[in-house]
């Protein structure tokens, strides 16, 4: 299908700095990252709530049980969102998403999704998810010197995790029921055929999504992981300016790369986000809604926010937000999400919140972190090693991790 390319729109932005968006799509309602609100939202949302209900009666059998998990299923979603709901979802493809780390409607990851949530509630006797998710390293190497990366001492070290090791360790957790990972590094990227191999060898028992920088994410390769079953893609935008986010990713073309990979993403129907690491300086009402802009600009799904965390390159820094900063992005959040006015932005997804609401859903509750190494910490950002996928028992090195918990956050009991 040809693609059209509209002419170049750009946003507000400071007379120091100019860059122009390239928006590309076509005829197609099914090709881009679109989002949705209003009333075609709603009916959405009830198809939704009628899918859940299906699958809750479906595995409990007892209509009373049912409705005491449903009940339960919406309280749990009141203490992780609040009592808002949001004003949009997006589709792509066939499937509807409104967070990053929930499978898309319909599918086979999202019922199972829902099962893994309801014996949280209500232990079933069917197989369900152990995990929501997994982050997984799959490689040293990388093109940039990140200001906050967490692999900082690892990084462009000798490569120890083969592909036949990568492919250990997906199978372990997908025989503990696991709903998505997202494959990170280092650049994943550096490592395209071997992910591609992984995807395939998946089965697409799970989602998998990468974390990339946007190096190497050209329309072929983008094509290449879609048609091997990749569901989504996660590239770092640290800011709306050129040469800041350079910069900050010490390299002159880290800008360039994200651009054509947003660009090259969406082309290929993968879903689509934006990732940034706010930190103190960038923090401000007039900094967030320009890149919320140009997220909007770029056609993109999803923002994700991240907080700067001392570990890795940032190790003994100074670097963790104030609560003046927390409170710009929760209000950032609430405005993007909740307000009608931007209903045609992307969804944002802002971890810090949530955590400091309900606890943290790392250190072996819902995910984990896999380094480069193969050994499991508490996620990317809690270096807290507790064993090792390949070399030793898995359930034991999970139950010693969630034992010890998070780091920052209480965990979570819910």
């Amino acid at each position: 299908m040809k693609i059209m390319e509209t002419k170049i729109s750009q946003v507000s932005r400071p007379k120091t700095e100019e860059y122009e968006i390239k928006k590309s799509f076509n005829n197609g309602p099914s090709y881009y990252n679109k989002i949705i609100s209003g009333p075609k939202k709603g009916l959405i949302e009830l198809l939704i709530r009628n899918t859940i209900v299906r699958i809750v009666f479906s595995v409990s059998k007892n209509p009373i049980k049912s409705v005491k998990v449903l009940i339960a299923l919406d309280r749990l979603r009141r203490k992780v969102l609040g009592k808002n709901r949001i004003k949009k979802i997006v589709r792509v493809g066939k499937n509807y998403y409104w967070d990053l780390y929930t499978p898309g409607w319909p599918s086979n990851t999202f019922s199972k999704f829902i099962k893994g949530e309801v014996n949280r509630i209500t232990p079933l006797k069917i197989k369900t998810n152990r995990f929501t998710n997994i982050f997984l390293a799959v490689t040293k190497k990388c093109s940039l010197q990140c200001e906050h990366c967490f692999e900082w001492d690892a990084l462009n070290g000798k490569e120890k995790l083969t592909l036949s090791d990568l492919k250990d360790i997906v199978s372990k957790f997908q025989d503990k029921g696991t709903g998505q990972f997202q494959l990170t590094g280092g650049e994943p990227l550096l490592r395209l055929d071997d992910i591609v191999e992984l995807l395939i060898y998946s089965k697409k028992e799970s989602d998998f999504w990468v974390l990339t920088s946007g190096y190497n994410l050209t329309y072929e390769n983008g094509k290449k992981l879609k048609e091997a079953g990749l569901t989504g893609v996660v590239i770092s935008l640290d800011h709306f300016e050129k040469n800041e986010h350079n910069a900050f990713r010490r390299n002159e073309k880290a800008y360039e790369w994200a651009l054509k990979a947003v660009e090259n993403s969406i082309a290929n129907n993968l879903v689509t986000a934006l990732s940034i690491c706010v930190t103190r300086s960038f923090v401000s009402d007039s900094n967030l809604m320009k890149y919320a802009e140009l997220a909007k600009n770029m056609g993109v799904a999803f923002i994700q926010i991240l907080e700067p965390k001392a570990v890795g390159h940032y190790l003994g820094k100074d670097v963790l937000l104030y609560k003046e900063h927390e409170k710009i992005l929760e209000s950032f959040y609430f405005k993007m999400n909740y307000n009608k006015k931007h209903k045609d932005y992307p969804i944002v997804t802002y971890h810090g919140y949530h955590q400091r609401q309900i606890g943290c859903f790392a250190s072996g509750d819902r995910n984990l972190y896999v380094d480069t190494d193969g050994d499991i910490h508490a996620c990317p950002f809690c270096h807290t090693k507790k064993g090792s996928v390949l070399l030793n028992d898995l359930d034991s090195s999970i139950e010693n991790l969630k034992s010890n918990g998070c780091h920052s956050y209480n965990n979570s009991n819910i």
